[in-house]
């Protein structure tokens, strides 16, 4: 079971996701929270496996609050959802310590996925976010991300090319007619052939096949 406490300062939205929550047999609501101050004192109170943290709250907002919830050494993750998703946001949570990060336009079953996700140990980004994240890395780097393994299968390049697009996993598999844990077991393989920790940086590695634009 899934222990996730919900930090938002809107009642309607904290409903809303806890009924969602309540909805499957996995996931469990231990806590809410209506600013940033709250959120450290029932984490505390609580000892979530999961914070999902607005950023934009009253008094203590969320980027603080999920920087002092790391630095006092809460097991815990946190995965954002927020309306804003701007580079202004966006960089500063990832700083803080967040896992993860989601616009609060994501489907609820995009939603429930990340928090599966988060919670298992992955970094679940909206598509648009993991797109404008993983351009930002590659522009920042000096030389081209390598390219991918020549051992790579087909099955496996394909899967690679959709995390690069920022699809989850469970829209792999749709569009790839398979499983979810199919694709899961694919992503695990393409983190180890790929040396990669993470869903960013093996994104960023489709990219070290594609060729430059441009005259070379």
């Amino acid at each position: 079971m899934i222990r996730v406490l919900l930090a938002d300062d809107q009642q309607l939205v904290r409903a809303g996701l806890r009924m969602l929550c309540e909805s499957t047999t996995d996931i469990e609501v231990v806590g809410e929270a209506a600013d940033g101050q709250q959120a450290l004192a029932e984490a505390e109170r609580t000892r979530p496996d999961l914070v999902v943290m607005d950023l934009r709250m009253p008094g203590m907002d969320g980027i603080t609050a999920t920087r002092r919830l790391i630095e006092r050494g809460s097991p815990a993750r946190v995965l954002v959802l927020t309306t804003f998703d701007d580079d202004g946001h966006l960089y500063p949570a990832l700083s803080a310590g967040a896992c993860g990060f989601l616009a609060k336009d994501a489907t609820p079953e995009a939603l429930l996925d990340a928090i599966r996700r988060a919670a298992a140990g992955d970094s679940p980004f909206s598509p648009h976010v993991l797109r404008r994240l993983v351009r930002s890395a590659v522009d920042q780097r000096a030389a081209p991300p390598p390219a991918p393994p020549a051992d790579l299968t087909d099955r496996e390049r394909e899967v690679l090319s959709l995390v690069a697009e920022g699809l989850s996993n469970a829209e792999i598999a749709s569009r790839l007619h398979v499983s979810v844990t199919t694709v899961k077991t694919h992503i695990s393989n393409l983190l180890a052939k790929t040396g990669t920790d993470n869903r960013v940086r093996l994104a960023m590695s489709a990219l070290g096949g594609r060729p430059e634009p441009g005259p070379r």
